[in-house]
């Protein structure tokens, strides 16, 4: 009689994944970084520069510039945060286990979402 893995990780698999998440982490690390800098540099160069945004020609690309850097910089730290609750859900054993229905996740749904926590099937009845 053979005892399912904890987390539903076929065994050995643990080290893998653990490199693939703290690979992934470190890319958003990176991105986050670059969109700071982008944005920092867009806020620098306008700030020296008295333009209304709302009446120049060039201050809604600006504003939108800001925005759209804005809104990836929450995306890659949302996706950061993820990372970092699959990375403990991974240490406490609980990664690859759907936190609905207490099933494994499938490798393939892990393998194209990483930090899934739940099922295809739960996912799919939310």
């Amino acid at each position: 009689m053979t005892s399912e893995p904890p987390g539903g990780l076929p065994p050995g698999a643990a080290a893998a994944v653990r490199n693939a998440l703290d690979a992934e982490r470190q890319a958003t690390l990176d991105r986050i970084t670059a969109l700071s800098r982008d944005f920092t540099g867009i806020v620098e160069s306008s700030a020296g520069v008295a333009t209304d945004d709302e009446h120049d020609p060039e201050g809604a690309t600006i504003a939108f510039e800001r925005a759209q850097l804005a809104a990836l910089i929450d995306q890659a730290r949302s996706h950061l945060a993820e990372l970092e609750d699959a990375l403990d859900r991974l240490r406490q054993g609980s990664y690859g286990r759907c936190e609905r229905c207490g099933q494994p996740i499938a490798a393939e749904r892990l393998a194209a979402r990483p930090t899934a926590r739940t099922c295809i099937t739960c996912a799919a009845t939310r």
